[in-house]
């Protein structure tokens, strides 16, 4: 039989957010802008976790943990794409494609369960304060850390495995501003489908499981709040879990719309435009949320900045 004469694919173009050339300085330096509000609001919440006494606890501990990802998964697209705005080559080798394929699927993983223990570290907290430092030890807290990491890199691993099985022979052109696996399935010339499958079973899975048991601590905590009687201690208790009521709802609703759908031209284009929200805005937004709806963050930025003044 004679082997079909196939052209192997080496490298990708991104065809980016749009491909209007007088819209690309502009979202540039609005990227640009998005991403340094990113960097100087995660690290800052990582720094003063870090540094600051009265945040070293569990529920600190964890939120330093969601920032490291949230400042991983950003800086894996980002700075691509930053280049790519001002070049007229917009392309990505396949090897530095997977590996950007890679680490942004580990990574969404790790940031679905770090938002879970940080639900079932409320849940602890609230409904039993009184097992709350042997339930939330320091070596749980590092187990309950630990286990996401491995296992969204290990889920990951498993779906570039399936990516590389897939052929790429042309065209090359990626109708994204990244290496996602929609777009990336579109372009195959293999059949998809077990790639497809892995896709919705895992994105599913991972999704209804870590929302399902956020829901459930949510539900307890919820009933616990209203026997509290007096109204103060409700209203303590709630603003405790607003903060991460807010992030998970900001980050859940993007990953419904942009993953559990077939991938299609359509849904491509309709996805580009949730995962600006999901990798540029959720990220930006998560260090805001906590300071401003935390009064123990607050606190701690207020001592800071009293120290710094009383050295000057």
């Amino acid at each position: 039989m004679s082997e079909i004469n196939y052209t192997v694919v080496t490298e990708f173009i991104l065809l980016g957010l749009t491909d209007r050339p007088e819209l690309q300085p502009i979202l540039f330096v609005i990227f640009l802008m998005i991403y340094l509000i990113t960097i100087c609001g995660n690290v800052s919440m990582i720094t003063l976790i870090r540094t600051d006494p009265k945040l070293q606890t569990p529920m600190y501990f964890f939120l330093s943990h969601l920032s490291f990802v949230d400042l991983c998964y950003s800086t894996n697209v980002t700075p691509q794409m930053l280049v790519h705005f001002l070049s007229q080559r917009k392309t990505i080798s396949f090897v530095g494609c997977l590996i950007q394929f890679y680490f942004f699927i580990a990574l969404v993983v790790i940031d679905y369960y770090i938002l879970t223990v940080m639900a079932y570290d409320r849940y602890v907290a609230i409904c039993n304060p009184l097992l709350y430092s042997s339930k939330m030890s320091r070596n749980i807290c590092i187990s309950l850390v630990t286990i996401p990491y491995v296992y969204g890199f290990f889920n990951s691993l498993i779906q570039t495995i399936l990516m590389l099985r897939l052929s790429f022979c042309g065209p090359n052109e990626i109708n994204h501003f990244y290496c996602a696996d929609p777009p990336l399935m579109v372009l195959s010339c293999s059949d998809t489908y077990i790639k497809e499958t892995a896709m919705f079973i895992a994105a599913g899975s991972n999704l209804i499981c870590s929302l399902t048991i956020i829901l459930i601590s949510y539900m307890f905590i919820f009933i616990a709040i209203l026997r509290i009687r007096s109204n103060e201690g409700r209203r303590k208790a709630f603003s405790t879990c607003a903060s991460h009521l807010t992030a998970v709802t900001v980050f859940y609703g993007t990953l419904f719309c942009m993953y559990l759908r077939p991938p299609s031209e359509t849904s491509v284009e309709q996805g580009k435009i949730v995962a600006v929200f999901f990798i540029f805005v959720s990220p930006m937004l998560n260090p805001l949320i906590y300071s401003l709806r935390n009064k123990d963050v607050k606190d701690a930025v207020k001592r800071i900045i009293k120290s710094k003044l009383m050295i000057k």
